[in-house]
């Protein structure tokens, strides 16, 4: 999924904190979007690997949100979202296509790894690929409720978000072309600098 969508569903969840906790409201939105986008920190280096933990993001998601119960403050507030919307991330990846430069073909078996039993965990492809129109369609869905709830910045932040995702939707497959081509053209000793997936397809 776009790293948009999993920002959005970080937004989404600190959407509760607005009736139970408002005073956290700021602080967990912003947690939330940045632990939706966290684990995509890895692209360049062993994507959907080095950043993407489903099972421990999870175990330590559970363990915050009780710490959240015994010690609610703002601190232990933005520690849970960052984790839950990270494990969200992590997990949902596996929904999606598989680690490779075009998706949509099909071909790889490697989604998320799992360090937890040591091994790939193969793509579902309930959405197809990141950028495709499912993936959209749940950005919005994931949007429009924080839009109906938030003001100002917040809101500001859920609309760009929700822009990009429509603009990368739309340059997704033309934006694979574009990056071979220019990866085609890096000389020989700085590609090793470049993800695997875009050396294996230029092969």
């Amino acid at each position: 999924m776009m790293v948009t969508t999993h920002a959005l569903a970080g937004a989404l969840l600190a959407v509760s904190l607005l009736f139970v906790a408002p005073e956290h409201t700021p602080v967990a939105f912003a947690a939330g979007v940045s632990g939706g986008l966290f684990p995509d920190l890895d692209l360049y280096a062993a994507h959907r690997r080095t950043l993407h933990y489903p099972v421990y993001y999870s175990v330590a998601a559970l363990a915050a949100l009780a710490v959240v119960f015994v010690v609610p403050s703002t601190v232990t507030v933005a520690v849970s979202l960052f984790l839950v919307s990270a494990a969200l991330h992590s997990a949902s990846d596996i929904a999606g296509g598989g680690l490779e430069l075009r998706p949509w073909r099909g071909v790889s078996e490697r989604a998320v790894y799992d360090h937890y039993r040591g091994r790939w965990i193969r793509p579902r492809r309930w959405i197809r690929y990141d950028g495709s129109p499912e993936d959209l369609l749940l950005a919005i869905a994931v949007a429009v409720p924080a839009l109906a709830v938030y003001e100002g910045s917040a809101r500001r932040v859920v609309l760009a978000l929700l822009v990009v995702s429509g603009i990368y939707t739309l340059l997704r497959k033309p934006l694979v072309s574009v990056a071979e081509w220019l990866v085609g053209r890096i000389p020989e000793g700085f590609r090793r600098y470049v993800p695997d997936r875009f050396i294996e397809d230029l092969q």
